[in-house]
Order: C-alpha cells, then sequence, then structure tokens
C-alpha cells in the first residue's frame, strides 16, 4: 500500500492569554511545535509506523519547556501532580492509559507499556507507577514536574476559588507551558494512532480524572475511520464520549472528517459548556484541527511537504 503519510500534533487549547496574535512571544511556541511535528514526519517518511509516529511526537511536547505534560505539569489543588496519558492504535483497536501518575518521567511510554502489556487498558495511580518500574521506565520525584510559573497560576486559581484550564489562567511569563499535549497520524501502510498526555487543570482536586486517558473521550482510533486527540474542558469532552462520537458519525452516518468533528466542537459540545479544541487525520489522509477557544497550539505535516504550525485562527 502507498500512502502519504500524515502527522497533527496539539499543544493545547484556550485563551492563550500569554500569547497575542502577531507577538514575538509565539515565536517559541511555532519553534518547539515545527521540531517536533518535524522529527514525527520524519520517522513516518523513513517507514515508520503511525504508533511510533504519535509516541515520539508526544514524548517530546511532554519534555518541551513549553507544555503542560510532563515536565512542568500544573499543579492540583494540594500542590502535588498527577498526569494523565493515554496511547491507541487503530490497526487492531489496541490502547493502554495510566492515570494520576506522580513519579512517571515520560507518562506516555507507561501509557504504551500497558498497551504492549496487554491485559489491562487502563492503570492509575500507585498501580500504575508500580507497573511502570517493572517495566524499567525512567521515574523520578515529584519534584521533577514543578516550574514557579506553575505555582504563581495555582495561587491566582485558589485566590479565585476556582477550577482553571492551564490556559485560562492567570497570565504567565513568557515560556512557561500551556496545554494538554497530543499527536495523531497516518503511516504509509495505511494504519492509524493516537496519543494524548496532560498535567491536567491547575487546581484540580487530587483523584480528578480528565478525558485525555479515557479511550474512547479524549483519545481513539480506528482504520476504519479516523485518530482523534482531544485538549479542553475534560469533563464536557466525557461526557460527549468526543474522540469516539467523531469515528462513529463517520463509520455509521456517513460523515466526513471535517463534518464529525466540526459538528463536536461547533455544536456538541458547546450545548453542554464544552470549550476546548481536537486534532484528527482519516484514513484517507484528511485533517482536521478545530477549536472554539481563542487558540490551539497546533502543527501537522503531509508527506515531505514542510510543515505547518499556528496557534490562533
Amino acid at each position: 500500500m502507498n500512502v502519504i503519510p500524515v502527522i497533527a500534533i496539539h499543544g493545547g487549547a484556550g485563551t492563550i492569554a500569554a500569547v497575542p496574535p502577531g507577538s514575538l512571544a509565539a515565536q517559541p511556541y511555532h519553534d518547539a511545535l515545527h521540531a517536533i511535528v518535524s522529527a514525527a514526519q520524519a520517522l513516518l517518511l523513513g517507514g515508520g509506523k503511525a504508533l511510533d509516529a504519535v509516541t515520539l511526537a508526544v514524548e517530546m511536547l511532554e519534555d518541551c519547556p513549553l507544555f503542560n505534560a510532563g515536565h512542568g505539569a500544573v499543579f492540583t489543588h494540594d500542590e502535588t501532580h498527577e498526569l494523565d496519558a493515554a496511547v491507541m492504535d487503530g490497526a487492531d483497536l489496541r490502547a493502554g492509559a495510566v492515570a494520576g501518575v506522580s513519579h512517571i518521567r515520560r507518562p506516555v511510554r507507561a501509557a504504551r507499556a500497558v498497551m504492549q502489556d496487554g491485559t489491562h487498558v487502563l492503570l492509575a495511580g500507585m498501580g500504575a507507577e508500580a507497573f511502570a518500574r517493572e517495566q524499567g521506565l525512567e521515574m523520578v520525584d515529584p519534584s521533577y514536574f514543578s516550574t514557579e510559573a506553575r505555582r504563581q497560576q495555582l495561587r491566582h486559581a485558589r485566590s479565585a476559588d476556582r477550577v482553571a484550564l492551564d490556559h485560562d489562567g492567570a497570565p504567565l511569563v513568557e515560556g512557561s507551558k500551556f496545554g494538554t499535549v497530543g499527536a495523531v497520524a497516518l503511516d504509509m501502510h495505511g494504519h492509524l494512532a493516537a496519543a494524548t498526555s496532560t498535567g491536567g487543570m491547575t487546581n484540580k482536586r487530587v483523584g480528578r480524572i480528565g478525558d485525555s486517558p479515557l479511550i474512547g473521550a479524549g483519545t481513539y482510533a480506528d482504520d476504519r475511520s479516523a485518530a482523534v486527540s482531544c485538549t479542553g474542558s475534560g469533563e464536557m469532552f466525557m461526557r460527549a464520549v468526543a474522540a469516539y462520537d467523531i469515528c462513529a458519525r463517520m463509520r455509521y452516518a456517513g460523515a466526513s472528517l471535517q463534518q464529525a468533528a466540526d459538528a463536536m466542537v461547533h455544536e456538541t459540545l458547546p450545548a453542554i459548556g464544552g470549550r476546548g479544541g481536537l486534532i484528527a487525520v482519516d484514513r484517507l489522509g484528511n485533517v482536521c484541527l478545530p477549536f472554539n477557544t481563542e487558540g490551539m497550539y497546533r502543527a501537522h505535516a503531509r508527506g515531505a511537504e514542510a510543515p505547518h504550525t499556528a496557534v490562533h485562527r
């Protein structure tokens, strides 16, 4: 099968107050997104699998000092970190996820390990961390995830007595982190995959789990339809089973990727107060990156074409 590979990534959707349109503050984000999507693009052009491409992209996003996943995750109300991640292979619907972890340096690798083990789909808390240790994954002290900018954001959220999307918290210093991260890909073998990782929401209650690690809500991939990774108000994405709903509209109602994604982001989610966006690629290589917020950190590349990055509309 000779398929043109496609990769798309996101670093979260929101008001993006710290990065005004046209400002120089946006350049580091464009540079980071370009470097990450280029690395995944090169892997795909070399014949690599979609699953490997999305894992690589999300690992790099977790390590990047500009996004809320892995190093620099937001704080819970108790000033701790609880991270979530998921990965799904569209070829056989295998999936793996971890939730509420605080010691795994790259949560997406743990999610991938859960998938490859095959016994379970979702592991949480201490059980997920014990599994990660058994798999030989790199573990860190929770302080590894902390930054002063995130502490300031937590203090602001506490003073306002609210739980905040990281994009909608107090204005942060330039270079601070934003957003759930994710990646979707179609490889030259015709297979799809999706991965998502997040530090969650600032000032969230300890034990809160969002849509990112929930297969069908924030992450889904099926070779018969599309691969989807979501970002935004997780509770609403869970209630809408957003990622799976897009694939279901395509399979059962004959909707195009654009029609299905737009219906979710601009109709279903707003009707229940859902804010955010998603990235998706279908089995034909069509890409869709809709959002109903001021902006969404995003990038995509098709074949050997130069990657495209964007922050605002």
